[in-house]
């Protein structure tokens, strides 16, 4: 099945079952989201790059810039692991922000139509399930991999405590994590898209801005939901299941 929408503001089709695929050998990979996902890391690394090329005391510009979200998403670590643990884990929980953030915004922002392909047309990245299964998938890795290195083979004990009777339901736990992370955000963001491309479809002019400032609003809100929950879940990991140490 075959949805399209021709957005006359935003240059954009949305096109839902028609993508762009490319065939490596024995692998077939998703051209579009490898496309647009290239471009959101190029833009996070040209304005980090930009950044930081020539450090001031007293920061100003582009630099202050990025400052901030590094404050900002060393706060969203601290939060969620702890004060003790949270340093290493700030490279992490920041890179899931600012890749979704900046994917999230792209997709209401970029005008994806002057863009040609062959077939389906780039979009959003997080508006791909493949995306966001991958973004989930990684902080479940991330998760095991705090638990080990903080209390060795020990930590698989926490799927049999209080009592071995709930091994089932603390490994249905685990899966769900990943679950509820990808379909969350996957949702949230196409069905934003499908929106705002009906919108324009029904109404070219005036709805859809508010409409899109709304949702950039809420790519926003999206971004951090998933980076505050990845790193809540390592902290758990590392601190068992009471969670981290939470400040205010």
């Amino acid at each position: 099945m075959n949805l399209s929408f021709f957005s006359h503001i935003f240059l954009a089709e949305l096109e839902v079952g028609h993508h762009l695929y490319w065939h490596l050998g024995k692998f077939t990979v998703h051209g579009q989201v490898l496309i647009t996902s290239w471009i959101a890391i190029a833009l996070i690394l040209t304005v980090v790059v930009l950044g930081t090329r020539q450090l001031q005391r007293e920061p100003a510009g582009l630099q202050n810039f990025v400052e901030y979200a590094l404050e900002f998403v060393q706060g969203i670590a601290r939060a969620q692991i702890g004060e003790k643990n949270f340093r290493p884990w700030v490279p992490y929980v920041g890179t899931l922000f600012l890749f979704i953030f900046v994917s999230n915004w792209m997709g209401n922002l970029f005008p994806w139509k002057l863009i040609p392909l062959p077939e389906g047309e780039l979009a959003s990245p997080t508006n791909d399930i493949n995306t966001t299964a991958g973004l989930a998938l990684l902080t479940s890795g991330m998760y095991f991999v705090a638990g080990i290195s903080k209390r060795g083979l020990g930590y698989f004990r926490k799927y049999i405590e209080p009592t071995p009777v709930l091994l089932p339901i603390n490994v249905l736990e685990d899966f769900t994590k990943p679950l509820s992370l990808s379909f969350r955000l996957f949702g949230n963001i196409l069905a934003e898209e499908l929106v705002i491309a009906v919108l324009v479809l029904l109404v070219p002019l005036f709805i859809p801005v508010p409409v899109m400032i709304l949702f950039l609003f809420t790519g926003a809100i999206q971004a951090l939901i998933f980076s505050t929950l990845s790193a809540a879940y390592i902290g758990e990991a590392l601190e068992g299941h009471g969670g981290g140490e939470h400040h205010d």
